[in-house]
Formats: C-alpha cells, sequence, structure tokens
C-alpha cells in the first residue's frame, strides 16, 4: 500500500504550521521575535522563511524515500498522470498572493492576525514547493530532478531562500545576535 506524498506532506506541514503559530503565540521565543522584530511585515517575512526551508527540507527527504523506495510512499497521480509538488506549490502562491492583495490579515483582531501568519506560511511553503522543482519547470523533463541539471532546483532554493531570509533576518537579527557581544567587548 502507498501513501500517497502529497498526504504525508500535507499532515507533515499542517502540523509543521500548528507547531510554529503555538511557537510564536505561547512561548518566550515568540515574545522575543515579537520584540526583536516588531515590524509586522518583516516577521511576516520571517515566517515565510522559516516555513520555506522546513517545506523545502521535508519535501526533498519525502522525494528521496518515493525514489528509493523507502517506506509506504508514493507519488501522486491523477488519470495515470503524476502531479508534480510544484503544482500544489503554484496553488498555494496564488491562494496566498490573492489574499495579500485583497489585504487579509491587516487588521489588528485576533483572527487578523492569524490570518496573516497563515498568509505568510502558506507563501514559504507554496515557494518552495515550487522551487525545489525549478529544474523541471526550466527544462519541462523530470528526469532533471535528481540529474546535474537538478542542481539548478537547488540553486533556486538557495538564491530564493536567500533574499527572504535577509528580508526578514537580515539587520534586526544580526543586530540581537552581535549586537550584544560588541557591548559586551568594548565594556
Amino acid at each position: 500500500m502507498h501513501l500517497h506524498g502529497s498526504i504525508i506532506l500535507l499532515i507533515f506541514l499542517g502540523l509543521a504550521t500548528v507547531a510554529i503559530l503555538l511557537v510564536l503565540h505561547l512561548t518566550k521565543l515568540g515574545v522575543l521575535i515579537h520584540q526583536q522584530i516588531p515590524d509586522r511585515p518583516q516577521r511576516r517575512l520571517f515566517l515565510a522563511s522559516v516555513s520555506f526551508f522546513v517545506t523545502f527540507l521535508a519535501v526533498r527527504l519525502l522525494v528521496m524515500s518515493i525514489t528509493h523506495h523507502v517506506g509506504p510512499f508514493g507519488y501522486v497521480e491523477m488519470g495515470g498522470r503524476h502531479i508534480h509538488h510544484l503544482v500544489w506549490g503554484i496553488l498555494l502562491l496564488l491562494l496566498s498572493g490573492y489574499g495579500t492583495l485583497a489585504e487579509w490579515g491587516t487588521g489588528d483582531t485576533p483572527q487578523s492576525i492569524l490570518l496573516s501568519r497563515l498568509l505568510s506560511l502558506g507563501y514559504g511553503i507554496g515557494a518552495a514547493l515550487t522551487l525545489d522543482e525549478f529544474a523541471l519547470w526550466l527544462n519541462l523533463d523530470a528526469m532533471a530532478y535528481w540529474s546535474r541539471e537538478g542542481r539548478e532546483s537547488i540553486d533556486a532554493v538557495v538564491l530564493f531562500g536567500a533574499l527572504l531570509a535577509m528580508g526578514a533576518w537580515g539587520a534586526p537579527v544580526f543586530r540581537m545576535l552581535f549586537g550584544g557581544r560588541k557591548k559586551a567587548r568594548s565594556g
């Protein structure tokens, strides 16, 4: 019996999303992030970058287990056609992009803040699912995923992830990490 990779990935990403939201809402780490990144758009970038990297790692591990026949996983097929995970990524990007353009999650109510966080997480997840198969949509060849040309997917993920992380983690995180050390040395 094969479990569809998308079901496993959906369950994993759902649990990861809930875990990230709980950490932000119920822990000191969430308070620290809120204090160090007071700008709401920058916090949204931070959430998107975290979900981007977690999703990329999860999908790579899942695809590796499918291609090496490890575990009960299998590809998603509809009508005999393999549905690549970039399809789900594009759908998530469209949904989160629409929500952002429609200014969902821009209010100050708890529901609006939750929606803002969900859109940010959805964007990061969608971007990772799509860019993980960058070599596929660049070359239109499914065999490129694990070939030398498949390295283009990793390059695209690293470049986009770095851009996302710089926007989110940039100055505030570096000030938090290294600002305290400079003060300690000079005193």
